[in-house]
């Protein structure tokens, strides 16, 4: 016999798993670590080329309570991509939060009472998504699409469409307050970002989330509660919502219902894709959220502040999140 037919068979290029992991690393790199890149390159530059940018007031009181808000909203969109879902109601969760809330301190209610109304109706929007999703099985985006659009009308009629001003110290403090010296904006973040990157890291929750969206079929079998994890997600997603509503409301005294939380749906989800984390689902990530959502804030006023018009820096931006969601695609 001869000795070809002794040797062992070649490796094949095309069957290599190792090629395929050399040729992918890079992918899975930008994936996971491109947003801080880019959040490190945009501090850098800043600090050398925008003046007092390495200051409390620019640090803190400027880029971080303008990113607080789309990072709330963003933390509780995570949680639902991650289930493979989508949440496109949380603007129109937050103007009728908003408006709730407005109403009921104006008629007197308090503020303790007015925030727990307002929280109660972002808390009844998220459930409405979850039972559509989870027990009737509508495609995510058409079941939060309906209250993205009967949502907005639902905020007009509870006011008859009408600027809704107040003046409560105790009420407003949760957009124009302090705590520990931050912005009560930032520090509300921090807390949602500890309490809720606690529960996706060390309990079943987590586990479920990425379950669910990983393989929803697989995860059923393995005995997951689906639909109570989808639900639990939907719930989550418009309560930050709603919490958010109210934060807004509090900075400007008044409650618009046309205005409150317009477009907010989209920056959450740019931040999400910034951060690395699939649209597809199965992976969650707290900190890549946070990443992502200072880092689209910080690009567009790194370009406002050096004479790029708004217009031109939201084309950047979308340039930017079309790379991430080639980086994910490549990755996968």
């Amino acid at each position: 016999m001869s000795d070809d037919l002794l040797a062992p068979p070649a490796a094949s290029p095309v069957a290599d798993p190792s090629a395929r992991r050399r040729g992918g690393g890079w992918q899975r790199l930008a994936q996971r670590y491109g947003a801080l890149a880019v959040l490190v390159a945009l501090f850098a530059y800043n600090a050398v080329a925008t003046p007092y940018f390495l200051t409390f007031q620019t640090l803190v009181n400027t880029d971080l309570q303008q990113a607080a808000p789309i990072a709330i909203v963003a933390i509780g969109m995570a949680l639902v991509i991650s289930t493979g879902g989508i949440d496109l109601s949380v603007g129109s969760v937050m103007a009728i939060a908003g408006q709730v809330g407005a109403l009921m301190i104006v008629n007197g209610a308090g503020a303790y009472l007015s925030w727990a109304g307002a929280l109660l109706a972002a808390l009844l929007c998220g459930l409405f998504n979850g039972v559509l999703v989870a027990h009737f099985g509508v495609q995510p985006i058409i079941a939060t699409l309906i209250l993205l659009i009967a949502g907005r009308g639902i905020a007009q009629l509870i006011t008859g469409g009408n600027l809704q001003g107040f003046d409560d110290p105790l009420f407003q403090a949760v957009g124009l307050g302090r705590a520990a010296g931050l912005p009560m904006q930032v520090a509300i973040c921090a807390v949602v970002a500890l309490v809720v990157g606690a529960i996706v890291r060390w309990t079943a929750l987590g586990r479920y989330l990425v379950a669910v969206g990983g393989n929803e079929r697989s995860a059923r079998l393995a005995g997951v509660p689906v639909a109570r994890t989808k639900m639990l997600a939907y719930a989550t997603s418009a309560l930050l919502a709603g919490l958010v509503g109210l934060i807004t409301i509090a900075n400007v005294s008044a409650s618009d219902a046309n205005n409150t939380g317009l477009g907010v749906e989209l920056s959450a989800i740019a931040a999400v894709a910034v951060a690395g984390i699939p649209l597809t689902g199965g992976r969650m990530s707290v900190g890549g959220t946070l990443i992502g959502a200072l880092t689209l804030l910080l690009l567009q006023n790194t370009l406002i502040s050096h004479g790029v018009s708004t217009d031109i820096a939201q084309i950047i931006q979308g340039l930017v999140i079309i790379l991430a969601l080639y980086v994910q695609r490549s990755s996968r």
